[in-house]
Order: structure tokens, then C-alpha cells, then sequence
């Protein structure tokens, strides 16, 4: 292996080690979410005074709110092994048999993207989350035959960004069911000077508040930008990342006062523009985006809608009088 290679891989894992360090351990050090985090301290003392398995646990909200942060937190409180998938990656029921079958009693198993499991593979889970047993069929023809094979007391924590989208048989066998919510600028900052030590980089505290104010309520974005902002500082050569600069570098990267970015920006334009405002179909909208209907109502719709630059109708979204003022054009009937 080549000394080039080498530092390459040594900087991939000195990123994913930065990557982990960002994630709180315990719930005491969880920023944000306080409604999720009372509830879930009730619910993991009393199970572990039980000496019991948690109750399912599904997270819904919208992505990079920290719902598998949460999750391990939940399994490093209850003192538990998790073992993390994914809807997409399960493929076949035998996949997800083979997963529960090398679960320890207690144990956590997050699947993230729960909504998007296929049916053969959530049908086994039914049991599996009710009763703590598989019915699985093998063999062929004359030879086939159900075996029977019961789980040790598990906890499945889903997560998804389209709670809407969930069977109500899965949706019914979780006991704990809690909507994470878009952070206040407050938490944000906290995440952010949190963030900050870890990159071992300084920030100014008006810096910090306004890198969270543009961070869409979003703990993963307001990581992501104070990545991209430290690089602009560096360059400069700043100690501390200025708010100067942290205006310069959000604007450097075309997000607006209002944490909008070019993509929020392009739907909300192409509404006013091409439909009057709306009302406008979900399917219109992603083929004049180029954007996915899933991506625009997880990813995009859910911040628009909660901030007020979009409000639902019965025949579709229609931009509201704040986003015509956040993109500077003339309002309906105010055209020269």
C-alpha cells in the first residue's frame, strides 16, 4: 500500500472519527427535542427498572433531526447493543429473519427509512414486534414445512420523513410514537459551539447565531455549513471564524436570510412564476424542478410549510405573501 494511500485513508477515518465525536452519548447530553427527551427518560427508567425490553420506538420527521442520533442514545442508555439497517437494504424477508435471529435479549434494531420496506419483509415483523416469534417456511414441495422460532424481548426503533406512508398494521404495533420537530435558533447556536470544539475551531458568538438562524432548524445542516464556513475562515486566515465572514460564506453559497437555498428557492420562484402563485400539484411541481416527489416532501415542503412560504390546499400548494417578499417580486396585482 502506497504512503499516498495511506494518508488518504488515515483522513477518512480521522473524518468519520470526527463524524462520531459530533453525536452526544447520552440523553443528558442530547441538545434539543425536549418534549422526546422527557418522555423517552420515563420510558427507559421504567423498562430498565423492569428489567424489561423498551417498547417500539418510531421517530417521524423530517431528515437531519437527529432521529439515529436518538437511537443510539436510546440503546447506550438502556446499556443495549444496536444494530443498524435500513428499509431499502432489507431485500428479502430472510434478510430481516437473519437480523432478528442474531438479536440478544434487550438488544435495539434500528431501521432507518422504515417506510420503505417491502410488504413480504414487514409482514414478518408483525409477529416478530407483537409476540417475539417468526413463522418461517422452508424446503420445497412435498418437503416443505413451517418452523417456528421465538426472539428474545427486542426493541425496533423505525425512523422515517413520511410517517403518512406507513402501513397502520406497523404503524400500530409501536408503542412509543414521537414527532421530532425543526430546533429553535437557541439549540442550534449550542449545537454549533458544540460542533465547534470538536473541529477544534473557533467561532464568534454572533457568528454562531447567525450560522444557526440560516440553518433551516436543522442540526445536520448547521454542521454542514459550519464546515463549509471554517473553510472560508481558514483561507482568510482567521482564529475565529467572524460573523463577516459567516455572511460572506452563506452568501458564497446562496443561502439566503431566511436559510432558504437555491433549490427552495427555485420551487417557490417557478410556483409564482409559471402558476400564479398556485395552486400547483406535487407532481407538476417535481417535473418542473427536476426533483423527486419524495424529495420535495420530505427534504423541501416540510420547512417551506412550518416557516409559511407555503400553505396546502385542497387542489395544491400555494405560495403565501411571505415568500414573495423573501425572493423581492411584486405580489399579484402589484405588477407595473
Amino acid at each position: 500500500m502506497t504512503e499516498e494511500h495511506l494518508t488518504s485513508q488515515e483522513a477518512v477515518e480521522g473524518e468519520e472519527a470526527v463524524e462520531l465525536s459530533l453525536r452526544p452519548q447520552l440523553l443528558s447530553q442530547y441538545i434539543g427535542q425536549g418534549h422526546v427527551k422527557k418522555d423517552m427518560e420515563v420510558y427507559i427508567q421504567a423498562a430498565r427498572q423492569r428489567d424489561e425490553a423498551l417498547d417500539h420506538v418510531l421517530l417521524y420527521g423530517p431528515p437531519g433531526l437527529g432521529k439515529t442520533t436518538l437511537a443510539f442514545v436510546i440503546a447506550n442508555e438502556l446499556g443495549v447493543n444496536l444494530k443498524s439497517t435500513s428499509g431499502p437494504a432489507i431485500e428479502r424477508a430472510g434478510d430481516l429473519v437473519a437480523l432478528l435471529t442474531d438479536l440478544e435479549p434487550g438488544d435495539v434494531l434500528f431501521i432507518d427509512e422504515i417506510h420503505r420496506l417491502a410488504k413480504p419483509v414487514e409482514e414478518v415483523l408483525y409477529s416478530a414486534m407483537e409476540d417475539f416469534y417468526i413463522d418461517i417456511v422452508v424446503g420445497e414441495g412435498q418437503t416443505t414445512h413451517a418452523i417456528h422460532l421465538p426472539l428474545p424481548p427486542f426493541t425496533l426503533i423505525g425512523a422515517t420523513t413520511l410517517a403518512g406512508q406507513l402501513s397502520a398494521p406497523l404503524r400500530d404495533r409501536f408503542g412509543i410514537v414521537e414527532h421530532m420537530q425543526y430546533y429553535q435558533v437557541e439549540d442550534l447556536e449550542k449545537i454549533i459551539l458544540r460542533s465547534s470544539e470538536v473541529f477544534h475551531t473557533k467561532i464568534s458568538p454572533q457568528a454562531a447565531h447567525e450560522l444557526a438562524r440560516r440553518s433551516r432548524g436543522t442540526p445536520r445542516v448547521a454542521n454542514r455549513l459550519l464546515k463549509r464556513v471554517r473553510d472560508f475562515a481558514e483561507v482568510k486566515g482567521e482564529k475565529e471564524i467572524s460573523l463577516e465572514t459567516t455572511a460572506m460564506a452563506l452568501k458564497q453559497l446562496q443561502v439566503d436570510s431566511a436559510g432558504l437555498d437555491q433549490t427552495d428557492r427555485k420551487l417557490l420562484r417557478t410556483m409564482i412564476l409559471s402558476y400564479g402563485g398556485g395552486p400547483v400539484g406535487i407532481r407538476t411541481l417535481a417535473s418542473n424542478i427536476g426533483e423527486d416527489r419524495e424529495t420535495i416532501e420530505s427534504l423541501y415542503e416540510p420547512y417551506l410549510l412550518q416557516n409559511g412560504f407555503i400553505v396546502m390546499t385542497p387542489r395544491g400548494r400555494v405560495v403565501t405573501q411571505k415568500a414573495y417578499q423573501q425572493l423581492n417580486l411584486p405580489l399579484p396585482g402589484e405588477e407595473e
